[in-house]
């Protein structure tokens, strides 16, 4: 799990696809600080396992599905993303809970200043608007966002100074993809109503099958 509050802006240095998957390479400092063989980091939001630590950074194996589900498979050399280390039992929550598991993508529709904030309007589906919620949490590129406005097919967040700062997305322009992921919590709450809802409906079934009179229930008590 992470929390989406960035720890570091990394490089990508090297990105070597065949069959549609590749490894990639980036340059990092304070991630790899305490971090070893198997560990998860978030890229753009994207939990990946380090498989291997260079000289100035770590390597992680990206599989086609994630190339397929994420702004992964369109980076290039050189090209900088979001890193976050995976959360530890007792850390600051400073964001929301993030399990790096891309529920879409996303483009920037606009991008425009109001205040001292930066005003994104984001494209995005069905699937991920069915779980937005006015001032609710949702991750953009691996970063905890509160959505300030939602439309029929897109959404709106406000980006302090510090966040457009500290991460990619206040050099993101108008056109450019980002990686989503709704809150864990909402999804994990409509599966909960869902399940219940199917054990009530089977629960009413039963009950009512128990109380019908029918030939065949006299039948097989013996009445008939």
């Amino acid at each position: 799990m992470f929390t989406g509050i960035i720890e570091e802006v990394g490089t990508t240095t090297g990105f070597l696809v065949s069959q549609k998957a590749g490894n990639l390479h980036i340059n990092a400092r304070l991630v790899v600080e305490g971090s070893k063989i198997g560990d998860s980091i978030a890229v753009n939001g994207v939990c990946l396992t380090v498989t291997e630590f260079s000289a100035n950074g770590f390597v992680v194996d990206v599989m086609p599905e994630t190339l397929k589900r994420t702004n992964l498979g369109e980076l290039r050399n050189g090209e900088l993303v979001n890193l976050e280390r995976a959360m530890s039992i007792g850390d600051r929550l400073g964001g929301h809970l993030v399990s790096g598991h891309i529920d879409g993508k996303g483009r920037i529709l606009s991008k425009r200043q109001n205040e001292n904030a930066i005003l994104f309007e984001i494209e995005a589906g069905a699937d991920i608007q069915r779980y937005l919620i006015p001032q609710g949490s949702i991750t953009v590129d691996g970063i905890s966002l509160t959505v300030v406005a939602i439309k029929a097919t897109s959404f709106s967040v406000s980006v302090i100074p510090h966040t457009a700062a500290v991460t990619t997305l206040g050099k993101k322009q108008v056109g450019d993809c980002v990686n989503l992921e709704n809150d864990v919590i909402g999804k994990y709450v409509e599966r909960l109503l869902a399940s219940q809802g199917s054990l009530l409906h089977s629960l009413h079934s039963a009950r009512n099958k128990q109380h019908s009179v029918t030939e065949s229930f006299l039948r097989d008590n013996g009445f008939v």
